[in-house]
Parts: C-alpha cells; sequence; structure tokens
C-alpha cells in the first residue's frame, strides 16, 4: 500500500521516522468483525454444549427415599486428624447428623478419635443408626484403647450401633497381617453384642481368606475410579454389580456389603475414569438403583467433602462427598439438572468480553499501521480469542477446586493471568508484527532489554508460562498420580505465544540457551507423560499437546542482539520502524 514515505528524510529519533509515515486507504474491519461474530457464536455454542445438564432415572439423593448408610467425617476447613490432637465439637457433629438424618438411615464412621466417641449419642437423637468403625494401626497401644473405647459404646447405645468394623484398609496399607487382623477380630467379638466385620479393597479380601472365617459378615470396598484398570463412569454401576457378584461366589455363606463406593465430582482423569459433577450423580444414581433392584446393602462414600484428604490423594480425595464441605448443601437436590458448571453463565458472559477484549486490542494496534494486516494474522487472534472465550470459565473453575494453600492458589492464579493476559497482548503483538520476545529482553543486560511495556507485558507473561508449565511438566514425569492437569490455563496462554512463533519469527538472531533447554524439558516430559497416562486419558493429551506446542514457540524463539544490525538497516525496513512505535 503505498504512503508518503520520503526515504531521503530517515535520520534522527525512530518515532518521528514513523510519524512520517501516512496511511492513504482506511483499514477494512469487515475481517476482524466476521471473525469476532464467529468466536462469540462458537463460545456460546461451546458454553451450551459443556452446560447441558445429565438426565437421570433416579435422583442421587432422594429425602423421600434414605440412602441405606454413608460414611460420615465431621472435619471442615482446615480441621485435619492428621493431627493428633484435633477436637471436634460436639455442636459440629450434630449439626452434621441432623442434616445426614434428612437424606440417610445409617452413618459409617472409622474411628472413635478426634471426637468421634460422640456420634452414638448424637446419632441417637435425631434417629441415625451408627456402622462403628474401629481405627487399627501399626501402634497396638492405640489399637487397645480403640477396641476398648469402642466396646464401651456399643454397650452404651444397643440401639444405635447396628454393627463394629474393626479396621479399614489395614491390609492395604501394609500395617498388620491377615493373620494378626483375624486375632483381632477374634479378640472384639467376646466384647461386642453386635456383628462384627472388617472392610477392606475388594480384591484384599480374595488374597487373605482367613480373615472370612472371623468376621460375621464381609464388607467389600468397590471405587471403579481407584482401580487398577481404572472403569469409566459409564460402566462403573456394573462393574460394582460385578465384583460383588464374583465375591458373593467366594464367600457363598455371609452376607457381603459394599462398605465404599462413589465416585469423585473433582480432579484429575486416571486413563478413562472422568471425576466431575455429572459423573458422580450417574454413578452414585445408577448404583442405588441397581442395589435396590438387586437387594444389597450400599454404604456411600461419602456424606461430606473432606479436604484434609488431599494432602495425601490430590485434589480428588477432598471430593467424594454428596455434600458440599464448606456450604454444608447438597450437590445435587432432587428434581434439579445437574451440570458439570453450574455458574456457566457467569462464565459464558466473561469468555464473551475476553473475546471482545483480544479483538478490541487487535483493531487499536491495526489502526496505528499503515498497511492492512494479513488475514492468517486475523485468523491467529481469532483462534486465540476463541479459545480463550471457552476455557476461561474452565480455568477458573479448575483453580477454585485445585488450588490448595496459599502456593496453590498462587501457582494456579498466576497461571490463570498469564493465560487471560497472553491473548489480549499476543493479539497486539500479533498485528503489529511485532515477534515474540526473548526473556533477555526482560532480564538480560541492561543495552538489551525493552522499552515497550507491552513487550514486557508479554515476556512476563511468557515466563510465567514457561516456568509453571516446566514444574508440572516434571511433575507428571517424577510424582504424576495425584496431580491435576492444567490443560486450560496453559492452552489460553500457548496458543498466541506459539501463532507469534510462527507468523512473526524474526529473520535475524541467535537461538537463546535458556529458551532451547526449556524447548527439550516440554519436549521429553510430553512424550513420557503421553506414554505414562495412555492414550484413554483426554486430559493428559490436551496437556501433553500444550506442552508440544510449548516446546515448538520455545525452539523457534530467536534473541536479536541490538549489535546484530546495523541501525541504518534497521530503521530503513519500514515494519522495524513501526514495531517501534507501536511496541
Amino acid at each position: 500500500m503505498p504512503c508518503s514515505f520520503r526515504p531521503w528524510q530517515i535520520g534522527g529519533e525512530r518515532l518521528s521516522t514513523v510519524r512520517l509515515l501516512r496511511r492513504t486507504e482506511p483499514i477494512s474491519y469487515r475481517t476482524p468483525l466476521a471473525l469476532l461474530l464467529v468466536s462469540l457464536s462458537l463460545i456460546v455454542a461451546a458454553w451450551w454444549w459443556l452446560a447441558t445438564p445429565v438426565s437421570l432415572s433416579r435422583a442421587p439423593i432422594d429425602p423421600s427415599d434414605k440412602l441405606e448408610c454413608v460414611s460420615y467425617a465431621p472435619f471442615r476447613g482446615s480441621q485435619t486428624p492428621l493431627i493428633a490432637s484435633t477436637q471436634i465439637a460436639a455442636e459440629q457433629i450434630a449439626e452434621d447428623l441432623a442434616q445426614l438424618a434428612k437424606i440417610s438411615k445409617c452413618v459409617r464412621t472409622y474411628s472413635i478419635q478426634n471426637g468421634m466417641d460422640k456420634v452414638p449419642e448424637l446419632a441417637e437423637k435425631v434417629g441415625l443408626k451408627v456402622m462403628l468403625g474401629i481405627w487399627l494401626g501399626g501402634d497396638r497401644y492405640k489399637n487397645a484403647a480403640e477396641i476398648a473405647g469402642a466396646a464401651a459404646l456399643t454397650k452404651e447405645y444397643p440401639g444405635v450401633i447396628t454393627a463394629v468394623v474393626v479396621g479399614n484398609e489395614v491390609l492395604l496399607r501394609g500395617e498388620m497381617t491377615a493373620a494378626d487382623l483375624a486375632a483381632t477380630i477374634r479378640q472384639v467379638k467376646p466384647k461386642v453384642k453386635v456383628p462384627v466385620t472388617y472392610a477392606d479393597v475388594w480384591e484384599y479380601w480374595l488374597r487373605h481368606r482367613d480373615v472370612y472365617d472371623a468376621v460375621d459378615f464381609v464388607t467389600i470396598h468397590i471405587l471403579p475410579y481407584w482401580e487398577d484398570l481404572p472403569v469409566r463412569a459409564r460402566y462403573a454401576a456394573a462393574h460394582v454389580d460385578s465384583i460383588r457378584k464374583r465375591v458373593a461366589v467366594a464367600f457363598p455363606n455371609k452376607e457381603i456389603l459394599i462398605g465404599e463406593t462413589g465416585w469423585p465430582s473433582a480432579g484429575r482423569m486416571r486413563e478413562g475414569a472422568l471425576p466431575s459433577r455429572a459423573n458422580q450423580a450417574r454413578v452414585v444414581s445408577e448404583i442405588l438403583s441397581l442395589a435396590k433392584r438387586e437387594n444389597y446393602r450400599v454404604n456411600l462414600i461419602e456424606a461430606y467433602d473432606q479436604p484434609w484428604k488431599r494432602q495425601l490423594e490430590g485434589t480428588v480425595g477432598g471430593y467424594w462427598g454428596l455434600i458440599d464441605a464448606d456450604q454444608r448443601a447438597l450437590k445435587y437436590p432432587a428434581g434439579q439438572p445437574v451440570s458439570n458448571y453450574p455458574l456457566w453463565k457467569i462464565y459464558l458472559g466473561c469468555g464473551l468480553g475476553l473475546s471482545v477484549l483480544v479483538f478490541g486490542a487487535a483493531m487499536l494496534t491495526a489502526r496505528r499501521r499503515p498497511w492492512s494486516p494479513r488475514f492468517l494474522s486475523w485468523l491467529a487472534v481469532g483462534v486465540s480469542a476463541t479459545a480463550s472465550g471457552v476455557l476461561f470459565g474452565i480455568a477458573v473453575d479448575k483453580m477454585i477446586y485445585e488450588s490448595l494453600g496459599y502456593g496453590g492458589w498462587a501457582m494456579w492464579g498466576l497461571l490463570l493471568a498469564a493465560g487471560t493476559l497472553a491473548p489480549i497482548l499476543g493479539a497486539s503483538a500479533l498485528i503489529a508484527g511485532r515477534a515474540l520476545p526473548s526473556f533477555l529482553e526482560l532480564i538480560g543486560p541492561r543495552e538489551g532489554r525493552t522499552k515497550s511495556w507491552l513487550a514486557r507485558g508479554l515476556v512476563l507473561c511468557f515466563g510465567v508460562t514457561t516456568v509453571i508449565g516446566a514444574m508440572t511438566a516434571l511433575g507428571f514425569t517424577f510424582d504424576p498420580r495425584y496431580r491435576d492437569f492444567p490443560f486450560a490455563s496453559l492452552t489460553m496462554a500457548v496458543l498466541p505465544f506459539l501463532a507469534l512463533a510462527l507468523l512473526n519469527r524474526p529473520t535475524h538472531g541467535t537461538r537463546p540457551i535458556a529458551e532451547a533447554v526449556f524447548a527439550g524439558v516440554f519436549a521429553v516430559t510430553a512424550i513420557y507423560t503421553g506414554f505414562n497416562e495412555g492414550p484413554k486419558n483426554w486430559q493428559a493429551l490436551w496437556t501433553v499437546a500444550a506442552y508440544l506446542m510449548m516446546a515448538v514457540t520455545l525452539w523457534r524463539a530467536r534473541d536479536e542482539q541490538p549489535q546484530a544490525k546495523d541501525e541504518s538497516a534497521r530503521l530503513s525496513d519500514p515494519t522495524t520502524r513501526l514495531d517501534s512505535a507501536v511496541l
């Protein structure tokens, strides 16, 4: 496009040279406006699909059809049984049991420590039965104290305590031998007048059949999500029923109680097993329907979300409850639709606003250019805006559920901030023709640092994304079991960086060592994570794709040193002069 630029007037300040440039034709906004409309439409369609509620034949929690039993632990907020001195007030337990009495006939406990010895007394007042748990471990003195306390409670509340569970997954943890466990159960039986059982993962019952002779009935745990070969939510109920029948064949003369079963509402995928609100509601509903039809007892895990379990099992450990930990509200009230994103309208609005901001930044930059931007640049802006608009709500939702402690909130908050700002700053850089800045432009030698606030913001977002992304990638390599996949925030940030690296790559400069090292880290860890997690885990595959995009972006990054080009040559390039002015 012609302009009123006169080459003999080159000299002096670069900004004054740029001011000589004049647009002779108005820029057309038809392309960006059309892409904006497409972007907004895709965001609306995506969130309409994401928020679609599931249809269930039976409400997961129905006050008119109470649960047989549900696992109960009273801990809220920072309360944890991992601290021996923790004592839960009777008023707090009474409040919980009054709520649980409306939806369940019984509660199962795991210990009489931490104030849990008050449960039988308080349960009696609201009409709840109790399956009293005795916690066993490697300490024989603590075991003896638990047994003595439980025996006393069974005598004091004979009409409330219906059974005693002597030990929970002690064989799984390897803290007792099967012989010691059987001896302990036989020691307890004469001291109580109610049926006695032991609870463990179903596989351990089949491995240690000698425990069968010591109990009055068999209590098995069937958790499809935690199986060695994780089971998808759609097959979870059938899996539970199949395992129950298998155990019943192995132990034909005693009742088989499913002592723990359920599904998490949040956390990372394990192969094809996806924690989500909809999946939890579906699994619980189908298991309860099957149990009623086949006439067997089920104890669901668990009544309330337990935040303290996240320290042991990651995000997924804290979200097995039917009731929210903070608000103490039912996740799935009867008669209400079940959606994975109850706040989807807010997320949709924020996503639409973010898309408009991205296009707005690009259009404002385009007004300062003496020529129309390339269609590929506008298309890259559209892709980035659409992805950000869809993923912003998902990223916020994940940050809320997955952040643990100040460190967790800081890390995921910074990544979300980078993912939100990167599309906006990246759109401006794409339209201006600005290359992806290197880390040295922010933290390198003074003479090589950028003076542009926009470039500083862009490289800061790039650095935050690189460091946090590398931390998560290394985590999936060395300790992956309980880690969450940051696919949403990471993708929001990576896409504009990748577009800059592909479309606005500088023709001069060297490959910085820091970017090259990080590129190698992302590439290697991505390959390992993909093979380790398997092809069924779409969260892992998505995250791996983001890591690979980050590797390509970092590898294509160039560092243009000031001395690498003659200043007069730089000034003779209109693109360089304009980029300097705009950025």
